[in-house]
């Protein structure tokens, strides 16, 4: 046999057409995926069996972890407390503090709730009180394309006349709306955003915290996923309760 018949055998034996190749091609492409999947989720359960063998394998799972759906449960536990020194003893510092959270050159918007005149009369004499300090809350507010935070001022009164004249000084406070979650800096507007973002857009908390970080804002993907948690739980639960009922 000639060495040119031979080639052209060869170069026959090995052609197909070209929709059987595409077709070829697009099965071995599926194949490597899956093949890519279960090696990912044989990862995951050695991983989970075993325990992490380092701080970055660990990451490496949360972050696989939060491709799924439950990714707030997977980091709400996660967050630690940092310790404070206080004057002749140590305490827990309380975790999310927003002076944490936010840069410090972050635009502050100040809103004063004060007392109108005539709720400001004094129930002994019948004087306007006159205001002697206030508390303050900060939350963390988002609009579409900025965040800042609104700091709440809430006054507090007392009859100067009384407090000059009288053995006891009748006073009052402005009312304080509710908190969206008792002694935290969340907003409403805040925990709306990330819940859009996480289950209508898609984009899991870790992506999240990475964009709050390029906008200067420290907001962990810890917190974020306790604040998904509570709220659902105080404020979801009850309107799912009622209309399943």
């Amino acid at each position: 046999m000639k060495k040119g018949e031979n080639e052209t055998r060869n170069a026959e034996a090995v052609t197909i057409p070209r929709a059987e190749y595409e077709a070829l091609k697009e099965e071995n492409a599926e194949l490597s995926r899956k093949v890519d999947w279960l090696m990912e989720r044989l990862r995951l359960n050695r991983q989970k069996r075993f325990g992490a063998s380092s701080e970055k394998s660990t990451d490496d799972a949360l972050e696989q972890l939060s491709l799924l759906f439950d990714e707030a449960e997977v980091y709400a536990e996660q967050e630690k407390a940092e310790p404070v020194a206080v004057a002749a003893h140590v305490r827990k510092r309380r975790s999310g503090s927003v002076q944490d959270a936010v840069p410090e050159d972050i635009h502050v918007e100040v809103v004063e709730h004060r007392l109108p005149e005539e709720d400001r009369k004094c129930p002994q004499c019948g004087r306007v009180m006159e205001a002697i300090g206030t508390e303050v809350r900060e939350t963390l507010k988002i609009r579409p394309a900025e965040v800042y935070l609104q700091r709440d001022v809430y006054y507090s009164y007392a009859c100067g006349d009384c407090e000059r004249n009288d053995i006891s000084t009748p006073v009052v406070k402005t009312p304080k709306e509710p908190a969206l979650i008792p002694g935290g800096f969340a907003s409403a507007e805040a925990v709306a955003h990330i819940a859009v973002q996480k289950f209508v857009m898609g984009s899991p908390l870790y992506r999240q915290e990475q964009e709050w970080q390029r906008q200067g804002i420290r907001l962990s993907r810890q917190t974020m996923s306790n604040w998904l948690l509570k709220c659902a739980e105080d404020w979801l639960r009850p309107v799912y309760e009622e209309l399943h009922r």
